[in-house]
């Protein structure tokens, strides 16, 4: 407030019994910043940052909060600040397994089959059992929803998905056969498509998700065409949990620059998926 000059109506969080009025809740902990300087990667901002969103989420396990918002975070800020995590999603896994990444936009849905690994770890995860539980996963998170009518279009991982083994032999061997296994309990998936068109396909669908096999696979195609509105979502946690589609951009932190349409947006996705189930 004092850095925008703006004047709003903060009041202390407690837990609220009925319904409420809407208003901003300041919740404390008894960890405070000493010295943060916007737009700097430091070790002090990487550990609060982290025991914040600890907190939040201990919020979300009991039952006090229905959705979480998270904002972007430094991965180095964490690492200096002590968190072996490397980011949100692989925080929540260690309580949730099932939680899986997706993006989410008007105009292109995402999940991703791996996310924040090597390439190398990532290629040698392609194997058909995991890739099946991994489709029964997100079919299953998707249920309670009231539109969980969607349908589910597999990429490829060779140029021209593998060209029936002439680029690659994964989808014969790995891609397919899980497809297979799961159109067998009743999912509507398809699959695996050459990876430099299935994007295209799912294009302006509302009910279509594309499954990427690994994080850049994913988040190139999305981000190119939904940076400035897409939405990071984990399905699979008992509560909602969304956040911006982007970094910290500390490089015009307090300049007035930053485009707050992802977080907006990651604002109203929470709350259309939390009336939603």
């Amino acid at each position: 407030m004092r850095a925008l000059d703006i004047s709003l109506k903060i009041e202390s969080f407690q837990e609220v019994i009925g319904p409420s009025e809407p208003r901003i809740l300041l919740f404390e902990i008894d960890t405070f910043p000493q010295s943060l300087k916007p737009g700097l990667l430091q070790k002090e901002s990487g550990f609060l940052s982290f025991r914040y969103f600890e907190e939040a989420v201990k919020l979300a396990k009991d039952g006090r909060i229905h959705a979480l918002v998270t904002a972007p975070i430094s991965k180095q800020a964490w690492f200096l600040g002590g968190i072996r995590w490397p980011g949100h999603t692989e925080y929540l896994s260690q309580f949730y397994p099932k939680v899986i990444m997706c993006f989410w936009s008007v105009r292109l849905k995402v999940a991703l089959f791996s996310h924040h690994i090597s390439l190398q770890n990532a290629l040698a995860r392609i194997e058909r059992n995991s890739l099946f539980h991994f489709f029964l996963r997100l079919h299953d998170s998707l249920v309670g929803h009231k539109d969980n009518s969607y349908q589910f279009l597999v990429a490829g991982l060779n140029p021209h998905a593998g060209e029936q083994g002439l680029m690659g032999s994964e989808e014969d061997r790995e891609i397919a056969p899980a497809v297979k296994d799961a159109q067998a309990k009743g999912i509507n998936i398809q699959g695996p498509f050459p990876p430099d068109v299935v994007f295209r396909m799912a294009m302006n669908q509302s009910q279509t998700i594309v499954i990427a096999l690994y994080h850049d696979q994913g988040l190139i195609p999305f981000k190119l065409e939904s940076f400035e509105d897409g939405v990071n979502v984990s399905l699979g946690l008992p509560f909602v949990r969304t956040s911006p589609d982007h970094g910290t951009a500390f490089n015009i932190a307090g300049k007035g620059k930053a485009n707050p349409k992802s977080m907006v947006e990651a604002i109203k996705l929470a709350i259309k998926l939390t009336i939603s189930l």
